[in-house]
């Protein structure tokens, strides 16, 4: 595609780190020994280091990259409540008891988060605008209606259904049939997020080492050996917080997650007239196909942030930029002549049972697999793996008792994810 999409100051970074650039951490020396190794530092890792570190354990974060690189800085900012699967469909998995647990660490989750950022004062423009949740046909809108007047009792939910006679007080758009407010998901910047819980975790007295691959991990009596690029370190106990970036340090885990890229563009300034006319509420956009669009205003509402699954395995934004601007463009026209000011891409990590996973395999903690959900998630799930490394009886939560799943010959590598993408679009397209 030509150049001529981007601004003369475009970046291949997310613009989120703009105003939140990368943090510098030096290269501080590796200690010997720690009671907690946290391996990655992004929402989980943090949330659960500052668990254990308040908790009066020492405690050491490493990263093979910077601080936050990965997908805590690189998302959306979108806030929901983040479990995918409705009551139906885990009911006939796990029985009505579990689901219901299940469903209800989702709201846990979305109502923890708003607490907490308020709680530590990080300031991170955290809303509360509500989601529209688009219907890309006519069946989705009457599926989705139906969904929100019939929700389970003691799980409903805020929402209410849109038309689509109705829609453009949500969206300047006429690609949509109507869609469904959830009015009390959320968004904040995720890049001031991050940095807030890197300073929190520095006060309480937590180690964070960048570029710092951890390359094994090794029982050694009652604890762990975790070799390192820098060397050696010795652990009682390890959490494990790789989500998307989950490699073969921690094969079993690895053979657990599917990591998606997940590729963001930010446009440039546009005019408040603009803006007004096509995002003119503060809405988190998300809309119902299956290779899912997800956008929203940037919190100045000076641009709009726009994501997609345009790609299975493209890591070049400058690759996948004009693919999302295409979209864009084909849900509102009259951006046809919008230049792209930073495209990015990072990993979000799906399971094979489209839920989150929390817990302890051959000694090791873990939470990951947020299915591309996992803002208010994964920090709610480091919160509460650092309370079990405590030893806490609040860290218990509802998909504590769900098998992590693997499949047959599956080892980290999504080789089937082309097909499995070029499916669902098809679907998409024709219902």
């Amino acid at each position: 595609m030509t150049a001529d999409i981007f601004t003369s100051d475009f970046k291949p970074t997310p613009y989120w780190w703009e105003r939140t650039p990368r943090p510098d951490l030096g290269t501080p020396e590796l200690p010997a020994t720690v009671d907690v190794a946290v391996i990655g530092s992004g929402y989980t890792g943090l949330c659960a280091a500052l668990q254990t570190a308040r908790g009066g354990r020492s405690t050491l974060v490493l990263d093979a990259e910077d601080a936050g690189w990965g997908c805590s800085s690189r998302n959306g900012g979108q806030i929901s409540t983040s479990i995918k699967p409705g009551f139906a469909e885990l009911a006939r998995r796990h029985g009505p008891e579990t689901a219901r647990a299940i469903l209800r660490e989702g709201r846990n989750a979305l109502a923890w988060i708003e607490a907490f950022v308020g709680e530590e004062g990080i300031d991170c423009d955290f809303r509360v605008p509500g989601r529209f949740h688009a219907a890309h046909s006519a069946r989705k809108y009457e599926e989705l209606a139906r969904e929100i007047a019939d929700q389970p009792k003691g799980l409903e939910v805020p929402a209410h259904a849109v038309p689509r006679s109705e829609q453009h007080r949500e969206l300047g758009t006429d690609a949509y049939f109507g869609g469904v407010v959830f009015e009390k998901h959320a968004s904040l910047d995720p890049g001031r997020f991050h940095q807030g819980l890197l300073e929190r975790v520095g006060a309480a007295g937590a180690a964070v080492v960048p570029h710092c691959r951890v390359d094994a991990v090794e029982r050694d009596g009652a604890g762990f050996v975790l070799t390192t690029a820098r060397g050696r370190v010795r652990a009682r106990d390890v959490v494990v917080a790789t989500n998307g970036y989950t490699g073969p340090a921690t094969g079993w885990l690895r053979r657990r997650v599917i990591p998606i890229g997940s590729y963001i563009i930010a446009t440039e300034p546009l005019a408040p007239a603009v803006m007004d006319r096509l995002m003119p509420t503060d809405r988190i956009v998300s809309d119902s196909r299956k290779v899912v669009y997800y956008y929203r205003p940037s919190p100045d509402r000076t641009r709009i942030v726009f994501g997609g699954r345009v790609s299975s395995d493209e890591t070049d934004p400058l690759k996948s930029a004009p693919l999302l601007r295409r979209d864009l463009v084909a849900l509102f026209p009259e951006l046809e002549r919008v230049k792209v000011s930073h495209s990015w891409m990072g990993f979000v990590a799906y399971t094979f049972d489209t839920l989150a996973h929390v817990g302890r395999h051959d000694g090791l903690y873990y939470a990951m697999g947020y299915c591309g959900s996992g803002v208010s998630m994964a920090a709610y799930l480091g919160t509460r793996v650092g309370q079990q490394v405590l030893g806490l009886a609040e860290g218990r939560t509802g998909l504590d008792a769900v098998p992590f799943q693997t499949r047959p010959l599956y080892t980290g590598r999504p080789w089937f994810l082309a097909a499995s993408v070029a499916w669902y679009r098809w679907r998409d397209r024709f219902g």
